[in-house]
């Protein structure tokens, strides 16, 4: 008897081959509204989160840098500047739809030149080894079916001293504060969404998708098995979003 492969999307579970399309289809909804929907999902404060992601990944001038996940290019912008003329920054993301928003977000604001973009699976990355100096992903890796699978494809594109940036939210360690948590985001932000977008279902997925992900050190315990080193992770909001950082060895 045959056993399809099933994976969740949010507390639905979904044949493998099925998420990819659905997750798709949830961007595609969002893709205009993409930073508002950040301002609504962090209150704001995703930008500074950004900004301290910006700061441990110790990008260079003359560096390579691959955003993936990049939706409408807010990190992938921040490392425009610290790249410099001589460096590159390659902005990414599976759904054709959010990379077109970051290309014209970019071009609107002058960055060019040092900035390309590829449509790519964050499974199956379609660069050479050993290529870039850095890696990122902001509030995408929850969204990717095999997990383990693209940390490993991360790997395979870092130089050997090349890092892994992760942002993304995570567990809430204070159960007063969880729970507050976990109301302001099954409870507030699907109506939030349905008066704002018009789109409940994109919110309520979102919010499950969160929970669905792995907690800190899950994930730290994922890189590892993948073969980063020195993996570490720094808690902002109280745990309510992680940056993980890895280094290729």
């Amino acid at each position: 008897m045959n056993h399809k492969a099933t994976t969740h999307f949010g507390y639905q579970q979904v044949p493998t081959e099925e998420k990819a399309r659905r997750v798709r289809g949830v961007f595609d909804s969002v893709a205009t509204r993409y930073d508002l929907m950040n301002d609504l999902m962090s209150l704001g404060i995703h930008r500074l989160w950004k900004r301290q992601t910006l700061e441990l990944s110790g990008v260079r001038r003359g560096q390579r840098v691959l955003d993936l996940a990049s939706g409408t290019g807010d990190l992938a912008a921040r490392f425009v500047g610290p790249v410099g003329p001589d460096g590159e920054v390659v902005v990414s993301d599976i759904n054709a739809a959010m990379l077109g928003q970051g290309r014209e977000r970019l071009v609107d604001r002058g960055l060019v030149g040092n900035v390309r973009y590829v449509q790519a699976d964050a499974q199956s990355l379609p660069f050479p080894d050993n290529h870039f100096d850095c890696v990122s992903i902001g509030f995408g890796l929850r969204n990717v079916t095999d997990k383990q699978q693209a940390l490993e494809s991360m790997l395979r594109v870092l130089k050997p001293g090349g890092r892994l940036l992760i942002l993304e939210f995570s567990t809430p360690g204070n159960k007063p504060f969880k729970a507050m948590y976990d109301l302001y985001s099954f409870q507030l932000l699907p109506r939030i969404g349905r008066l704002v977008t018009n789109d409940e279902a994109s919110y309520r997925y979102l919010a499950e998708s969160i929970r669905m992900h792995p907690d800190q050190v899950s994930l730290k315990r994922m890189m590892e098995q993948a073969g980063f080193e020195r993996c570490e992770y720094f808690n902002l909001t109280g745990g309510i979003v992680a940056i993980h950082r890895g280094y290729k060895l």
